[in-house]
Formats: C-alpha cells, sequence, structure tokens
C-alpha cells in the first residue's frame, strides 16, 4: 500500500509542476491580445501567491478535519476548474479571478504531501518527488509551446493541462480509500487536545530561525533563477541566447540534482546534506564574483543550482524531527507560507536594485540570502540540540 501511495505522490508532483510555468511561457501570447501592460503578469502570479500562503497556512486545520487524501483530491480539482477558467478567460479580470481557486488548491497539496512524506517516508523520498515536481514544471512549458508553434491559441494549452490535473483529480478520488487505511496517526503523535497552537509551535526553539532559513532559501532559488539571464547579458555582454541557455542549466542541476541527491541522502543525513547544499550555493555565488571569464561564472551559476537540489527537500523532511510529528503539519504550512512569501517578493526587490542601482549587484544579493539561510538553518539546529 505504502508503494502505491508513493507513486500516486510522484504523480502528484508531475502534475503540481505542469502548471506552474505557464503563466510564464503563455504571457507574450495573452497581453497582447487582452490589451494589457506586459508588467501585469505579476499582478496575476500576486494573487496565485497570496492564496498559496493562506492555503498553507490553513492546512493543518483542513488536514486534521478531512484527512491528507481528501485534501490533496479537493486542492486538486480545485486547481484544474481554475486552469479551465484561464482556458475560456477573454478579459484580464477573468485571470485575476481564476488565480484564487488556483493559489488556494496548489497550498494545501504542497502542505499537505510534503508533511505526509516526511512523517511516512524516507528521505530520498522527498528529493524525488520533487524531482517530479522539477519534470512537472519543464514539461507544462513544452506542452505550451508545442501547443503555440502548431498555430493553436494559449487557451489551448490551459485545456490540455487542465485535462490532464483532471486526470489526476480522478485517481485522488479513486484512491481515497487507500489514503484513509493509511492517513493514521504516527507513533508519538498524540490526540488533538494535546497538540500545541500555532502561536505555541512558532515559540519552539529554533522556529523563528527556520523560517526565515526557508525564506532566504526561496529567495535564493527564485532570485538566482529569474535574473541570471540578464545579469550575463548586461553585466557581462554575454549574448542573449547564450546567457537563456546557461540560465536554464541552473534549473536543470536543481532538478537532476534532486534525484541524484535521492540515492545518497538517507546515507548521508538530512542536516549534512542541507549543510554541503548551503556550502555549494555559497561557493556558486563568489565564483560569480570573480572578474575575467564569463566561464567562471557560469560554473559558479551552475555549482549554486547543484546546491539549492538538497536543501529545500531536506529541510522539508527534517521537519518531525526538529519539532515532533505532533506539530510538523503546523509548522510545515508555516514554512511553505514563509518560502512562497520570499520567492513571491524577493525577486520583484532585486529588479528595482538593479534599474535604480545596479544589475552587478546580483550576487551579492544572493550572497546576502545565502549567507543568512546558512546562519538561520545552523540557529536552528544549535536550538535543537539544546
Amino acid at each position: 500500500m505504502a508503494s502505491i501511495l508513493i507513486a500516486i505522490i510522484y504523480l502528484a508532483f508531475v502534475s503540481m509542476g505542469l502548471p506552474d510555468a505557464l503563466l510564464g511561457s503563455a504571457w507574450p501570447s495573452i497581453y497582447g491580445g487582452m490589451g494589457v501592460p506586459v508588467s501585469w503578469a505579476g499582478l496575476v502570479t500576486i494573487i496565485m501567491a497570496g492564496g498559496t500562503v493562506v492555503s498553507s497556512l490553513l492546512s493543518d486545520r483542513l488536514l486534521r478535519r478531512f484527512g491528507t487524501g481528501l485534501v490533496t483530491a479537493v486542492s486538486t480539482l480545485m486547481t484544474a476548474v481554475a486552469l479551465f477558467g484561464f482556458s475560456v478567460s477573454g478579459a484580464f479580470w477573468h485571470l485575476i479571478l481564476w488565480a484564487i481557486p488556483y493559489g488556494l488548491g496548489a497550498g494545501s497539496i504542497d502542505a499537505a504531501l510534503n508533511n505526509y512524506v516526511a512523517l511516512k517516508y524516507k528521505s530520498r523520498h522527498m528529493s524525488w518527488i520533487h524531482f517530479f515536481w522539477g519534470v512537472g514544471a519543464t514539461a507544462g512549458p513544452v506542452i505550451m509551446g508545442g501547443i503555440l508553434s502548431g498555430g493553436a491559441a494559449w487557451t489551448s494549452g490551459y485545456r490540455a493541462v487542465g485535462f490532464l490535473q483532471t486526470a489526476m483529480t480522478l485517481v485522488l478520488f479513486l484512491t481515497l480509500s487507500l489514503w484513509r487505511k493509511n492517513d493514521l496517526p504516527q507513533p508519538g503523535v498524540s490526540d488533538d487536545s494535546s497538540r500545541m497552537t500555532r502561536r505555541q509551535v512558532l515559540r519552539l526553539p529554533g522556529a523563528k530561525a527556520l523560517l526565515v532559513a526557508f525564506f532566504c532559501y526561496s529567495s535564493v532559488e527564485a532570485t538566482a533563477g529569474l535574473w541570471a539571464s540578464s545579469y550575463m547579458t548586461l553585466q557581462r555582454g554575454v549574448p542573449p541566447e547564450t546567457a537563456a541557455r546557461w540560465a536554464s542549466i541552473f534549473y536543470l542541476g536543481i532538478t537532476l540534482g534532486r534525484f541524484a541527491i535521492g540515492f545518497i541522502t538517507d546515507r548521508v543525513g538530512d542536516r549534512n546534506m542541507i549543510r554541503i547544499g548551503q556550502g555549494c550555493i555559497i561557493l556558486g555565488v563568489l565564483t560569480m564574483l570573480i572578474p575575467g571569464s564569463n566561464t567562471v561564472s557560469f560554473a559558479g551559476l551552475i555549482l549554486a543550482g547543484l546546491g539549492c537540489a538538497p536543501v529545500y527537500p531536506c529541510l522539508l523532511h527534517e521537519t518531525p524531527v526538529n519539532f515532533g510529528a505532533e506539530n510538523s503539519q503546523t509548522m510545515m504550512g508555516f514554512q511553505m507560507a514563509c518560502a512562497y512569501t520570499g520567492s513571491t517578493l524577493m525577486p520583484p526587490l532585486f529588479g528595482l536594485i538593479a534599474g535604480h542601482v545596479s544589475i552587478g549587484l546580483y550576487p551579492v544579493y544572493l550572497l546576502l540570502f545565502a549567507v543568512t539561510m546558512l546562519l538561520t538553518a545552523e540557529r536552528m539546529n544549535r536550538a535543537g540540540r539544546k
């Protein structure tokens, strides 16, 4: 039964990743037809992120009442409905409207399944489910690009992914009995009467430091990916097509890295893998500060991507160990909310810095968050030992 459920979770993460990059790949075809500025894509993503943060924070209450299987199935249904809503949108306010259920559904799925895997499976599975998310996130733009190159409208791309999401929804509803049988309290998990409140969980030793670490990690990953091409082109003088190709390898490094580390993380341990990843990120960013060779700078970017691979899944898998199984879902919701906040707000902030000061501060900006992430994660480790 456990092997069947982890296979379903792998598919669910592919399904989660599919729509995540659709807006970016379709936006050049969307904004002109709707007669809105190109910058308005940010409004849609902010609405999505806001819904994701809200549903992440509410996930512990929903899961205690309805269980992981039902919450995941309903949340996936919400994202499928939202995708079909995007596919029939003819005005910008339609996109804003459908971004709400999409964000609410995505946050609940993420918090629910990450905590489920952290409680019930070994660390390698946490790395691999995030690898499968990367597979989905890569496939989404490929699907959209193929449909657009075939002469169809962007709405057809959303509709195609909506059908795939609907298929995943059916799988989840049809397997609810498996989830119910396996969705039992873990050894050592107390009943609801003895669980801590959310405020009490935040007061646990190291909790706030770890939330800062999640915020910083997502800030590093999202900012590095978004601004890599611009930095290499505007600061280093690399041709745009070359810069774009190398920047894509940053995400490829994260995705393939998570597949590879799944084979060693159980032996090395989550905490050691986190430290190795953080060291690689910092070393990669420092390498990008070396003047001269663009090849060295590209190598630093790739090293930073490989460093990102173990940090996020291993931090997530450590949640029950750090804060107790009975508090892990509450803490998981906080962690996901902080991660989404960082990935949403910090890349645009660097855009303002680049526009008003210099895009050459890109490695310095990344280094600031990477070092803060390392320090706060270690502070949490010290608090846990005490």
